[in-house]
């Protein structure tokens, strides 16, 4: 076993490899850019080393910094996490070369299912059923408008370098073909300096169930399934194992495909072999097809731990270190259900927009695992991923496991930042996915019963105010004066509503409140403030911010009473910039005629490129920003004329 490994990665993955490393004895060595000295998996490793600016470009896809850190520390392997280098072959060549261990695959086996148009021929070869497609070196547009037009559609085009959605549409009509083929190769240039792409057929009812498979370069085994359905724009949401309707039979025909892919590369390391499966008539042997294989730890790699009691990152520390498969396939058995839901930092009702801020506070309920890389008091970075936490839960069957999985959403405190969880809460409520009737299509179906705005009711508008006026705290002197009881009154914002709510101090232990014409008294009892029976809800105070923890936290506004209201509506001549970002592109001058829903610009954030539509009719009066210009949140970016 190594004495000494650099963890090439940031956030909770580097979090989740230094908590394993802790426990077999291997000391940790961190890396971290400008903005991550104080983060978290710094703090945690037992040394750290500065590599560069905040940027990904600069610091965490800098191999030669991240190998010079590992040499002057006398680390003798770099983990790379996933992300960033976990997948370059030249970085895998590189570390062997300056005399250390690569905790994963062999560059060769990274190359091979790199790139998804030859990964897809070798499996051909393999024999690994691979969905119908075109992945032909000739990438003329009217070539590949051509090539999907005789697959039929609908179809997706793909970047052959790409993963995580990016560089990845879903064409209906022919007549949308070109601009969604200009936009995927953009973005497949952005993030893996290549925009070649790949056609294929787009599956009706598809569910995605991967295979989690472990080699150490000469044979493989699979820890079972995963399903990975359910999915927005191309990004997992919720994964669970083992896979819903999933019979031992395809169990098995996946399985061996899954090993038969890794052994046909001679893999070393946890992979995972990605298949996308036709559901509309249940799951079958036949309809089963290869789409990809990541040549790396999954972020959805704890649900697998979970249903295998195994440490998939022990496995790969001993692997590398030259130790044999610990376990062989007649040994490895699986016990209950596991889910696992990602929280992010992100507005859901405003397209998933990835959202910044610092978390004033965060804590995660008991009965439930919980992977983060941040705590609270850390911001939410524009420059990396908006992950907050995976939170990961297990019970006997999968009916126990998604109760546990809510019950655990529920209980999750967040404040700071605006996050999906209402919307994790409303998916893991589902009806359909309740039942095991998943497809990657079912968010986008059913997106507006799972974006439901709860509105607060008076008890937790009473919590609000109590916090506000200090009145969660016991006091001797709780409000009394010598006329009687001390009235006090609060005006509190919700979603820009305003309302006042007024109050009593009866007794130290007793409150009259008044909230929109409703009447609330509050008692202090067994060591709790309650109303009508039941406890009030946590809250936290942060700034001008009070968090209630009810219904996955409603967020009041303490507004200033000396401060005078400036704010105006809606101004629909101006396009600002959502988050801060990267202008990509610019689609309009100065003259230009426009209608509502034009797209005038585009702005890369967070890895992903959000078009920027006009509100409304128009002329374009200036243009205040150049392609390839950083811009902050809220910065203008078009203006229309007046109307």
């Amino acid at each position: 076993m190594f004495e000494k490994i650099l963890i090439a990665n940031r956030g909770e993955i580097a979090c989740r490899i230094i908590e394993t490393a802790r426990r077999l004895g291997v000391s940790t060595v961190a890396v971290y850019s400008d903005v991550d000295a104080g983060a978290k998996h710094v703090a945690l490793a037992d040394e750290a080393c500065h590599i560069g600016g905040a940027a990904p470009a600069d610091s965490y896809l800098r191999g030669d910094r991240i190998i010079g850190a590992a040499r002057a520390t006398g680390a003798q392997a770099i983990h790379p996490g996933y992300g960033f280098l976990s997948e370059n072959p030249e970085f895998v060549e590189a570390v062997v070369a300056a005399g250390l261990a690569f905790i994963g695959p062999s560059a060769d086996a990274i190359r091979k299912m790199g790139l998804k148009d030859a990964a897809k021929a070798l499996m051909q070869e393999a024999g690994v059923p691979v969905v119908p497609g075109y992945q032909g070196a000739l990438q003329e547009p009217a070539h590949l408008a051509q090539q999907a037009d005789a697959i039929g559609y609908p179809v997706l085009i793909k970047a052959v370098a790409g993963g995580g959605g990016k560089g990845m549409r879903r064409v209906e009509r022919p007549q949308d073909f070109a601009a969604a083929l200009s936009s995927a190769q953009n973005e497949a240039k952005t993030a893996f300096g290549n925009d070649v792409v790949l056609i294929e057929k787009f599956v009706q009812h598809p569910r995605h169930i991967e295979v989690q498979v472990f080699g150490d370069g000469t044979r493989a085994v699979h820890l079972f399934e995963r399903d990975c359905s359910l999915q927005r724009r191309h990004q997992k949401v919720i994964e669970e194992a083992p896979a819903p309707g999933m019979s031992e039979e395809m169990r098995a025909a996946m399985g061996t495909a899954a090993v038969c892919a890794a052994e046909a590369i001679n893999y070393s390391g946890a992979g995972t072999v990605e298949f996308i499966v036709d559901g509309s008539e249940g799951l079958s042997q036949d309809r089963f097809w290869f789409m990809e294989m990541n040549t790396r730890l999954q972020v959805e790699h704890p649900v697998t731990e979970l249903i295998t009691g195994i440490d998939l990152v022990e496995w790969q520390l001993r692997v590398a270190a030259g130790e044999p498969l610990p376990q062989s396939q007649d040994d490895l058995l699986m016990s209950g259900h596991a889910f696992e839901a990602r929280l992010y930092a992100e507005d859901v009702p405003k397209g998933f927009l990835p959202a910044t801020g610092q978390l004033s506070h965060l804590r995660f309920p008991d009965g439930c695992r919980a992977d983060s890389g941040v705590r609270t008091g850390d911001e939410i970075s524009p420059w990396y991923d908006p992950m907050i936490a995976k939170l990961i839960v297990h019970g006997e069957t999968r009916q126990a496991a998604l109760q546990k999985l809510s019950q655990a959403l529920q209980r999750v405190e967040v404040a700071g930042t605006t996050t999906n969880l209402s919307f994790l809460g409303a998916l893991a409520r589902h009806s359909g996915f309740a039942a095991g009737e998943v497809d990657t299509d079912l968010i986008a179906r059913d997106l507006n019963s799972l974006v439901i705005t709860h509105r607060p009711t008076a008890v937790h508008k009473v919590a609000a105010a109590m916090t506000a006026l200090d009145l969660f705290e016991l006091s001797q002197d709780a409000g009394f004066n010598l006329w009687g009881p001390l009235r006090q009154s609060v005006t509190l914002v919700w979603q820009g509503q305003p309302f006042l709510a007024e109050v009593r101090v009866l007794s130290q232990t007793e409150q009259l409140w008044q909230v929109e014409a409703q009447e609330l008294s509050v008692h202090f009892k067994n060591q709790r403030w309650e109303c009508a029976g039941q406890a009030l809800p946590v809250t936290h105070k942060a700034d001008d911010k009070i968090t209630v923890f009810a219904e996955y936290g409603y967020v009041f506004d303490l507004p200033d009473p000396l401060a005078r209201d400036v704010e105006n509506a809606a101004d629909t001549a101006v396009i600002q910039a959502p988050m801060p970002g990267l202008v990509r592109g610019l689609f309009v001058e100065v003259g230009d005629t426009v209608a509502e829903g034009d797209r005038l610009a585009v702005l890369e954030a967070m890895k992903m490129e959000h078009a920027l539509l006009s509100a409304r009719d128009g002329t374009v009066a200036e243009v205040l920003v150049s392609e390839g210009e950083q811009v902050e949140a809220g910065a203008a970016l078009v203006r229309l004329e007046d109307d």
